[in-house]
């Protein structure tokens, strides 16, 4: 395992030399594959930290780790895995852990520009760009993990450029998910931008990912990301994939459209009917008003007075996007469980987690494509 940044760099710019000799790996292709994901379930294994519950399982076959990060931000860490032909990278994101600055994260769920500043602490801001449209929103704790993430992830990408590896897969299970997709959505600016290079090929495997931002940023993400290069693989069980949960208003429709305009075209209406139309009106708008007002309160003021506790001198943003329509975002890869699964799991099924942890969409995929069953230790 290598930590320090220098040596990592050497050793990749070594590892490029062997690489380059080689000259036989295959690179990226942009569609899912199920060997392809089923080696990153196994190096997400690993990147949970939890020696007992990876040993269990085998270590991935093409992949070996060569830089473990430090903890950061709200409890996050990373990994790097080169493969043995010293082609394709992996930078390996942890998802949620046990401890409450972890929690924290998830649940600082109101929304934020998908492009502005996050005042991380005194005299450090972060600048970011995740998308063009001007109505694109995400989820502000994801942000800020991914915020502190990317600056130990960057240097990492650069001493992988130097060493000739051009493919880079971005994945994580669960939050690591959806740091992913902001990382991803980051990083592809950053090339349009000119701050890292273009030739650099990214493919992202979203696992278990919760819903990263509202649908302007899915809009943005999914043009600006080709097809078949950003998958999110669900099992349709699991139920972090549905969360957070989605507050649709009128304010989140597109304009011109019936609903925005209604309050208007209830004046030209006689007396009785408008009285009629306003009070159903009323009734099917309001709830949903209500319902994101409490979660911008509860998810973003109230949780940002948490956050700060964890991450001192963290501001949190002055206003939050009045908006918590959450969607699903990039190409779905759907695991469906069926009896064998249900039988084969039976025994934990009162688990908290039962659908999620990496090990039923182990099970998932290689019966779905046909994969020799992984054998438990």
């Amino acid at each position: 395992m290598l930590k320090n940044a220098k040596t990592t760099g050497i050793w990749l710019l070594f590892c490029g030399l062997l690489g380059s000799l080689s000259g036989s790996a295959q690179p990226l292709h942009p569609h899912f594959e199920a060997a392809e994901y089923r080696e990153l379930l196994l190096i997400a294994l690993r990147t949970t930290d939890n020696e007992k519950y990876y040993r269990k399982y085998p270590a991935p076959q093409h992949y070996d780790m060569v830089y473990h990060s430090q903890e950061m931000g709200l409890d996050n860490r990373w990994q790097l895995w080169v493969n043995h032909q010293h082609t394709i990278a992996v930078v390996s994101i942890r998802g949620t852990t046990t401890r409450p600055a972890s929690s924290l994260a998830n649940l600082y769920a109101a929304m934020v520009p998908a492009s502005g500043t996050l005042h991380l602490a005194a005299n450090d801001t972060f600048a970011y760009q995740l998308a063009a449209h001007p109505r694109a929103a995400v989820h502000t704790g994801w942000l800020v993990s991914m915020a502190f993430l990317v600056r130990d992830i960057r240097p990492r990408i650069d001493s992988l450029y130097q060493a000739g590896i051009r493919d880079i897969i971005l994945t994580g299970h669960s939050q690591g998910g959806a740091i992913a997709y902001l990382l991803t959505a980051y990083l592809y600016y950053q090339q349009q931008q000119g701050a890292l290079a273009r030739d650099i090929r990214f493919k992202t495997y979203c696992s278990a990912a919760p819903k990263p931002g509202n649908v302007y940023f899915a809009y943005d993400y999914e043009t600006a990301i080709p097809p078949g290069w950003s998958l999110t693989v669900v099992n349709t069980a699991d139920w972090v994939p549905q969360m957070p949960m989605s507050i649709q208003t009128v304010n989140d429709i597109n304009s011109p459209n019936p609903f925005v305009q209604a309050r208007q075209n209830m004046h030209a209406l006689p007396w009785p009917r408008r009285v009629i139309a306003r009070h159903i009106y009323n009734k099917l708008a309001k709830p949903a008003r209500k319902a994101q007002r409490y979660y911008e309160k509860y998810l973003g003021e109230l949780t940002s007075k948490y956050i700060r506790q964890k991450l001192p001198g963290f501001e949190p943003p002055a206003a939050y996007v009045p908006s918590s329509n959450y969607v699903r975002t990039g190409t779905t890869i759907v695991l469906s469980p069926g009896k064998d699964y249900y039988e084969h799991f039976a025994d934990q099924a009162s688990s908290f987690f039962y659908h999620h942890g990496i090990e039923y969409y182990l099970y998932l995929t290689e019966h779905k494509y046909h994969i020799q069953p992984t054998t438990m230790r």
